[in-house]
């Protein structure tokens, strides 16, 4: 039957019937009117960074060292580490479903401290993620799933994607005053009057130290205060850690309001990410 159709018209035919096909399934596509999301601010800046052509350009976008040509700089700390995981030609067994156990038990003995009683009691149940944004998320659909109140309170201003993460999680974003454009510094008064003015029970998120992205933050006695406004409200606290050691330079003064918060007994939860040199946990 095909032999006696003429061939530019077979082919032509055919050409027809594969433009029908292709057009039809994208017409009925799932995606067809997916919407791309907003940009990254801060990879807006790294983006802008690169097209510049300026030869003393600076990138203060990203969070992480720079030497003097602008390449990552890779802190000899993590240089040593990484030689001494080559070294012991460790196997590729599957980490156990909340990561590996020598890993995450060192990650909360960094952040509390050996002499802490969650820890001494096991009461720190820990899950390793994907970097910061991982835990996060891990966090905030926890909070989500188990916790009575729905809406979490992040400073203002506070890292960009915190809003973002949470929102997906199905929690509703609130936030409460944090920083003072004025005097560049830290809004302590209207700080503590927004936790006070909080409903009972709340869920508030503290950056534990190198607050993202204002740089401010609360002296130890002003952590102080703000444990006991949160005590006062029985507010949950929700750290969030990503530069521990960073911010001072020695990691058991930037753990200080997590350390002194389980100190207090408080009911808390801990996103701590080592992104700037290794991997990242959460600690619940």
């Amino acid at each position: 039957m095909l032999a006696s159709v003429p061939r530019t018209a077979l082919r032509r035919s055919i050409a027809q019937t594969k433009t029908i096909r292709v057009e039809g399934l994208r017409s009925a596509s799932a995606w067809a009117n997916l919407q791309q999301g907003p940009p990254d601010a801060i990879l807006g800046i790294t983006e802008a960074f690169k097209k510049d052509k300026h030869p003393e350009k600076i990138n203060l976008g990203v969070g992480a060292y720079r030497d003097d040509k602008g390449k990552p700089y890779v802190l000899p700390s993590v240089q040593s580490a990484e030689a001494k995981v080559v070294q012991s030609n460790l196997d590729k067994e599957y980490a156990g479903i909340t990561g590996v156990p020598d890993f995450t038990k060192a990650s909360a003995l960094l952040a509390y401290g050996p002499d802490s009683a969650a820890i001494k009691e096991d009461r720190v149940a820990i899950t390793q993620s994907i970097s910061g944004t991982g835990a996060l998320r891990i966090g905030g659909a926890f909070m989500q799933r188990h916790y009575p109140s729905k809406a979490i309170y992040i400073p203002t201003p506070s890292w960009a994607n915190h809003k973002a993460v949470f929102s997906d999680s199905g929690l509703e974003v609130k936030q409460y005053k944090y920083y003072n454009k004025d005097t560049i510094g830290l809004d302590f008064d209207g700080m503590v009057s927004d936790i006070k003015s909080m409903p009972k029970g709340s869920i508030v998120l503290l950056h534990a130290c190198a607050h993202n992205p204002t740089g401010v933050d609360p002296t130890e006695e002003q952590w102080k205060a703000i444990s006991e406004a949160m005590k006062e409200g029985e507010h949950f606290a929700f750290f969030d850690m990503a530069y521990q050691g960073f911010a001072s330079g020695n990691t058991d003064k930037d753990a200080f309001p997590v350390r002194h918060f389980v100190e207090q007994g408080h009911q808390m939860a801990l996103c701590q990410s080592f992104a700037k040199n290794m991997v990242s946990a959460i600690e619940m």
